[in-house]
């Protein structure tokens, strides 16, 4: 697979009037046409540029707004506007939207277009699917500036995830069992940023309650899961401890990243020496050595603008430890 050559590269940059990110912006070209030039299927080309479309439509789609934290909610397409669980993310929708954030749907019918009903066309985005068995016009945000389509799961998922900042599921069939597990494993395994979880059934459902007795007792109880990978969901029928637990996720947490051998906690608001000791006491089990420690922004991140405004700890983080490091930033957030 040829690709274009650094020299060529670069001239290409320069004409495009490329200035930041040109690094990425030239791996991106140059991927372009190692694939363009590769012995490929069709289908696999065909794959790979409408990956990029979708991901450049929700990109753009999602941009004016990075600056709203975002709630993603799951459920099924087929709940009626009589059962408890429709009513349940309407009113999900209207508590989260009273308190600034947007929320993010499928886009769809059932429990997508009750969270749309609570929070409003205006505070809403819908990400939806192209389905063979699913109406167009069931999209209640259709012609919406903030509706993105996309044709396979997997863009879909990514697009979910890059925008939500928080997640509510609720009951729901093969869909939401799949977002639920997925999201899950990512979370678990690092892949996905911490956030809040919740799992939301109404009063006297026992959907979720089933679902965490099938990790108790087949997966707990195997040793398949670790007790501290229950942590990174919360299970309620109230929707206003829902919304709670969701917003109190941020009252001191604001980000994460690595920076070499580091994890930096990015903070919304200073904390006190008092709590540095806390969690020092509390979670030494997540250090491979050394101390929770305040820093300042790195090289890295003030290279790349990352919020280096905010006040930072660091902490070299025992990796396979992530539903322990939800514990640690809910005590983080009780100062």
């Amino acid at each position: 697979m040829a690709g274009l050559g650094e020299e060529r590269l670069e001239g290409w940059l320069d004409e495009l009037g490329v200035e930041r990110d040109r690094e990425l912006v030239g791996r991106l070209l140059d991927a372009a046409v190692r694939i363009g030039t590769a012995d490929l299927d069709r289908l696999d080309l065909k794959i790979a540029a409408r990956t990029l479309d979708e991901q450049l439509a929700a990109a753009t789609t999602f941009a004016p707004y990075a600056g709203i934290r975002k709630v993603a909610i799951f459920g099924s397409a087929r709940t009626g506007p009589e059962e408890p669980a429709y009513r349940a993310a309407r009113d999900l929708g209207a508590a989260i939207a009273s308190r600034g954030w947007m929320i993010v749907t499928g886009g769809g019918p059932g429990i997508m277009t009750a969270g749309v009903e609570g929070a409003g066309v205006d505070r809403s985005f819908g990400v939806t699917i192209e389905l063979p068995f699913e109406p167009v016009d069931s999209n209640p945000l259709a012609g919406d500036p903030k509706s993105v389509g996309f044709r396979y799961f997997f863009n879909r998922k990514l697009a979910f995830m890059r925008a939500a900042d928080a997640y509510v599921l609720l009951p729901g069939g093969f869909g939401t069992m799949d977002e639920a597990f997925e999201l899950l494993t990512l979370l678990q395994t690092g892949r996905e940023t911490p956030g809040p979880v919740v799992l939301l059934e109404p009063v006297g459902d026992a959907y979720w309650r089933s679902f965490r007795h099938f990790l108790d007792v087949e997966l707990l109880d195997a040793g398949l899961i670790d007790r501290a990978d229950l942590d990174l969901f919360h299970l309620t029928s109230d929707v206003e401890d829902a919304c709670e637990y969701v917003t109190d996720f941020y009252r001191v947490f604001h980000s994460v990243r690595y920076v070499r051998d580091h994890l930096v906690l990015r903070l919304a608001t200073e904390v006190d020496d008092d709590c540095v000791e806390r969690l020092n006491d509390e979670f030494s089990d997540l250090l491979v050595g050394g101390r929770i420690e305040r820093c300042g922004p790195s090289d890295a991140e003030r290279r790349d603008r990352d919020h280096v405004e905010l006040p930072r700890l660091r902490l070299r983080f025992v990796r396979a430890r992530h539903g322990r490091l939800h514990a640690l930033i809910r005590s983080l957030n009780r100062g």
